[in-house]
């Protein structure tokens, strides 16, 4: 079987208007890839196809997961088999804590009618936690309700290091974060980043990749992959903007 996140000849619409074109990429485990490109070339629209959001028609093409496809699976299937998506922007869940809400989805990988050890739990909450500087009395706190950007961001972070999947999609992390919130993010990345993970990083910026250092980076440009490198790539594209990138998907198309 393929340790990999493998996306397919992927087309997809929002009613009407196709936004993702042929799109193919790779991503293995064990590794980190940067997605750039400029807004409104369907960055954050892969992230949410692949996610399984309702409103994001696959018309063609497949997304698979360490051999298996994705797209016959509902959205708390794909979690389960090991996607992670981190929001954009995350949503608040007034009444539903941080604690409660994490345990519900660690239980929920779980074989059927094995429970969690709870002390074991808040002993790895606690640890993950603190390693994201988070206030542990952020765990009775409702998710992300009055959370400033930084502390949903993370909590995004926290989530995916207590739940462990296979994959995660980071899509555009460094929004809305000052610098001391993006450095305390990447280290949380970094420190999760190993054989067991593949991570695909959605942003328009450099910068965070001065802190999460990418094994590969994909220029995205109206739907497509046109080019692909390793960091330098991030470099160039943050002295040249995108403007030359219309002429790549000109070739690519």
């Amino acid at each position: 079987m393929s340790a990999t996140l493998e996306i397919k000849n992927l087309n997809v619409s929002i009613g009407d208007k196709q936004i993702i074109k042929d799109l193919n990429l790779t991503v293995p485990k064990g590794e980190v890839h940067a997605i750039m490109g400029p807004n409104g070339t369907g960055k954050s629209t892969l992230a949410k196809a692949l996610a399984g959001h309702p409103d994001y028609q696959i018309t063609s093409g497949d997304a698979l997961m360490d051999g298996e496809s994705l797209l016959d699976l509902e959205v708390d299937e794909r979690s389960r088999a090991g996607l992670f998506l981190a929001f954009q922007y995350p949503m608040e869940i007034p009444g539903v804590s941080i604690a409660n809400f994490i345990r519900a989805a660690k239980k929920a990988r779980l074989p059927k009618g094995e429970d969690l050890n709870a002390p074991a739990f808040y002993k790895e909450l606690y640890a993950m936690m603190d390693m994201l500087k988070i206030d542990r009395k952020f765990t009775a706190r409702s998710i992300n309700d009055g959370f400033s950007g930084g502390e949903k961001k993370r909590c995004e972070i926290l989530q995916l290091a207590m739940l462990n999947p296979k994959y995660a999609i980071l899509d555009e992390t460094d929004s809305g974060l000052d610098i001391d919130a993006l450095k305390v993010v990447s280290e949380g990345v970094n420190t999760l980043r190993g054989d067991h993970m593949g991570a695909l990083i959605i942003t328009h910026y450099q910068r965070l990749l001065d802190y999460i250092i990418p094994d590969a980076v994909h220029v995205m440009y109206d739907g497509r992959i046109v080019k692909s490198g390793d960091k330098d790539l991030a470099l160039e594209l943050e002295a040249k903007g995108y403007d030359w990138v219309k002429e790549l998907a000109s070739d690519a198309a």
